[in-house]
């Protein structure tokens, strides 16, 4: 675990710990000391801790002019037990809805487990979005975690989009990808 770093290509675009909008403004990072882990696995560093155990994230960029986040995940997802959507939600969703994004791509393919509980959270988030044409994608989630979340009917709020070669893009033209992929879909 500890040699997955969050992907860094587009730093030279952006990073959160300098926008002043972003939950992250200011944070400092270590490329020596591991303190934060998943399961007792230690994970890189670089990875943002947003108060929900066993679960990180790294916002790849956020857009305030064309209005969307691209946010890269890793850990376990447990909202049975750890309530994880909550803080997500809180902590960190309901900041950048504030700062004018409604457009939501997260990238979970490190994403191992997912655990359900009720659907509240991920229903509010889509309230407080929908009016504005935005929308929740996420991609590359593996098939187990998948199964799990298409079982818990989440997929009413958040679209999963499947072996994204997304890397291989610049963010606005990943953002564009997406969004053209949820139009069509949305008609």
């Amino acid at each position: 675990m500890h040699e997955i770093e969050p992907f860094y290509n587009w730093r030279h675009l952006y990073t959160a710990e300098e926008d002043e909008q972003s939950p992250f403004y200011g944070r400092e990072y270590s490329e020596f000391e591991f303190s934060n882990t998943v399961y007792n696995y230690y994970v890189h560093p670089q990875w943002d801790d947003f108060g929900a155990p066993n679960l990180y994230m790294k916002i790849l960029i956020a857009d305030y002019q064309y209005n969307y986040a691209i946010i890269e995940m890793l850990g376990e997802w447990n909202d049975a037990v750890e309530n994880n959507i909550m803080t997500l939600k809180r902590e960190i969703i309901d900041l950048l809805i504030a700062k004018g994004i409604y457009k939501f791509i997260l990238i979970t393919e490190n994403v191992l487990n997912f655990f359900a509980d009720d659907d509240c959270y991920y229903e509010e988030w889509w309230d407080d979005i929908k009016d504005e044409g935005g929308w929740i994608v996420a991609i590359n989630m593996p098939q187990q975690t998948q199964y799990d979340f298409e079982r818990s009917r989440l997929t009413n709020y958040i679209h999963l989009l499947d072996e994204a070669k997304w890397r291989t893009f610049q963010p606005q033209h990943f953002f564009n990808l997406v969004d053209n992929w949820m139009m069509r879909r949305l008609e």
